[in-house]
């Protein structure tokens, strides 16, 4: 039996002879581990006697142990690799600076590139409200890119088929989405289902005047200062209802024609132009000049002034006239002021409690244009 045993352990040992002499086929650390196994045995025949299972655990371990101290030896080689690549980094990138320093047009040119790559990532917004995105579609001002409509029974509405009906007539892509999107897109705001991606509104410049069709005098309404996007929209809304020929506003420290704007002005900002200027007063001197009356507005309780003070009702407008009207809380400015040749007043209904003895400046415009309006 033991001969057997011997016979049996050298048939195994030239199997794996043959087998360690095959190239690739073990790797390097398990080779090693097996030439010392192989010697361990013919040098101790006697431990054959060994449990397999005990042998087998002992071989586990050994090779462990080998594989970890081969780990080890391996690791700072990793590391020093690492370093390389991390100090080739940062030579790189000190280089990469060097280099636009000595060439400052190479400089330039990546700024701008990243600006053109910014403002293409921020020129469009999102516009909400039936009529605001329904006016956007229709009246190409804005580039239109994407419609997201509300899932559910919403989108069948007969005011959102016509808003998507009108996105697919101009290759505009619809898509449903949730009321959570649609909340976030707005920004909390009233959607009633519908917000459109497209390209901002921007002040327009100064151009000839239209003649009217009628031989009426022209009513442009001057705004200074409006700050309030809610106040604008109202503003707008009133103007374009009640017949202004022009809107105009002072570019500084005035609000920007915003999607709260069209959705307070119910789409009229999408159809009705404001036009912007940096100097009001050279425009006004200049309308001054060609004939026009400057009207400005004040409180009831304003102060007395050279500038002949009346009634919104008693004033008849017979000629081509330019309204200012001033931004909240302070009114017209000093300078403004002082190119007026007719100041106009709301005489209130009653008598007032300090610190509301004045409207709106949206509601006072309304009523201002009405007056003005009906007389022309």
């Amino acid at each position: 039996m033991w001969v057997f045993s011997i016979l049996h352990q050298h048939k195994l040992l030239l199997v794996w002879t043959r087998r360690l002499q095959q190239p690739g086929l073990i790797s390097r650390v398990g080779s090693q581990f097996a030439s010392y196994h192989l010697s361990a045995t013919l040098q101790c025949p006697e431990d054959s006697s060994i449990n397999p299972v005990v042998k087998r655990q002992r071989w586990q371990d050994r090779e462990r142990s080998v594989q970890g101290k081969a780990r080890r030896n391996e690791t700072p080689v990793l590391q020093k690799q690492t370093q390389r690549r991390t100090d080739g980094s940062r030579v790189s990138s000190e280089l990469r600076k060097l280099c636009l320093d000595d060439f400052p047009a190479e400089r330039e040119r990546q700024v701008k590139q990243k600006s053109t790559l910014d403002s293409k990532a921020e020129n469009h917004e999102i516009v909400f409200g039936i009529a605001p995105c329904l006016l956007a579609l229709t009246q190409g001002r804005r580039k239109a890119h994407k419609l997201f409509v509300k899932e559910g029974e919403t989108s069948n509405r007969p005011s959102v088929l016509k808003v998507c009906e009108e996105a697919h007539q101009r290759g505009v892509q619809v898509y449903r989405v949730s009321k959570k999107d649609l909340d976030k897109m707005s920004s909390g705001r009233v959607h009633q289902g519908v917000c459109l991606k497209a390209s901002p509104l921007r002040y327009l410049t100064e151009d000839s005047a239209p003649k009217r069709k009628d031989n009426s005098p022209p009513l442009w309404l001057v705004l200074e200062e409006i700050q309030d996007p809610m106040n604008l929209g109202a503003i707008l809304r009133s103007a374009y209802f009640l017949g202004v020929d022009r809107v105009v506003s002072s570019l500084h420290d005035s609000c920007p024609l915003s999607p709260v704007v069209s959705k307070a002005s119910s789409g009229v900002m999408e159809v009705f132009g404001v036009y912007g200027y940096e100097n009001l007063e050279d425009m006004l001197r200049l309308k001054a000049s060609q004939g026009w009356q400057v009207v400005g507005t004040v409180g009831t309780e304003a102060e007395e002034s050279h500038i002949p003070v009346a009634q919104c009702s008693d004033f008849q407008m017979t000629k081509p006239t330019l309204l200012l009207m001033g931004g909240e809380g302070e009114g017209l400015s000093q300078e403004l002021l002082s190119l007026c040749q007719t100041l106009l007043t709301i005489p209130a209904g009653r008598e007032l409690f300090p610190g509301i003895e004045s409207l709106n400046v949206s509601v006072a415009t309304g009523i201002l244009l009405h007056s003005l309006l009906s007389t022309r």
